[in-house]
């Protein structure tokens, strides 16, 4: 299925007249896990298994050794990833109370308790990774260079996995979906440690997801909200946010920010 298309419009303004441009495609994908829909995403039609494997992880329903099969079918009204799980993860599966249903700006959309929306993170693990302030504003500085998808279109996320250089990223219409295709990509594909750098804001379910993958490390160009900030110190992850190339804010873990000679870990 295409993550793009090329579409009439009409410019007014400065440059006025007519033309095309080219812009990404938004298609809900059921994530279905066992033969039952946990959630419903618009999202881009593309690293459809990285979603899966990613989402699954993020949001306690499996790690990735407890995934058996995956297959996406085609609906006419859009796709359908269908996971089959371990009986261990189905046994976990069977007591969530959980039905989602996730526009693309949502990421805590249709949890059906505060406990879940809230829950608490477990501490990610102490390795000793560290990066230095022109490490972080190169990870930054790298990111727009590997966005095929939002140079072409201008309406995508991106987020990125960062270790003495940018190893992998992943793009989506969807902020949560990107981090999740990202995770799902990584798990699967074990690289050495390094810091989860994103396009978007750092909201609590971000941290949430970042903590459940374990990166000690999380750089933002955007803001993060208050609840963020304080998940993050509790979870243990150093959390960078307004990062530019020339620039960024540190609100928790700064330990993990080192000098300039020291070499990333």
């Amino acid at each position: 299925m295409m993550t793009q298309r090329n579409l009439s419009r009409l410019s007014f303004g400065a440059g006025a007249g007519s033309g095309s441009r080219v812009l990404p495609e938004e298609v809900a994908i059921a994530l279905s896990f066992n033969g039952s829909t946990q959630a419903v995403m618009m999202a881009t039609p593309a690293d459809l298994q990285d979603f899966a494997y990613g989402f699954a992880l993020t949001e306690g329903i499996a790690r990735p050794e407890e995934i058996q099969s995956l297959e996406v079918v085609e609906t006419p009204l859009g796709l359908d990833v269908q996971i089959w799980l371990s009986d261990d993860a189905e046994a976990r599966l069977a007591k969530r109370r959980r039905t989602m249903a996730g526009p693309v700006g949502c990421g805590l959309c249709g949890i059906d308790s505060l406990e879940e929306a809230l829950r608490k993170v477990t501490k990610v693990p102490q390795t000793g990774f560290h990066m230095t302030p022109s490490q972080i504003m190169a990870a930054v500085a790298d990111l727009p260079l590997a966005q095929p998808l939002h140079d072409a279109t201008r309406a995508v996320h991106a987020a990125g996995f960062w270790s003495g250089h940018l190893r992998m990223t992943r793009e989506d219409v969807g902020r949560h979906n990107a981090l999740d295709k990202l995770i799902g990509a990584l798990c699967r594909d074990p690289q050495p440690q390094g810091a989860v750098v994103l396009t978007s804001r750092v909201s609590i379910d971000m941290v949430q997801k970042v903590a459940a993958f374990g990166a000690q490390i999380l750089i933002a160009v955007s803001a993060p909200t208050a609840h963020a900030v304080q998940l993050a110190e509790d979870a243990g992850i150093t959390l960078i946010a307004l990062a530019r190339a020339d620039r960024f804010e540190a609100y928790t873990h700064i330990d993990r920010i080192t000098q300039e000679n020291a070499d990333v870990a």
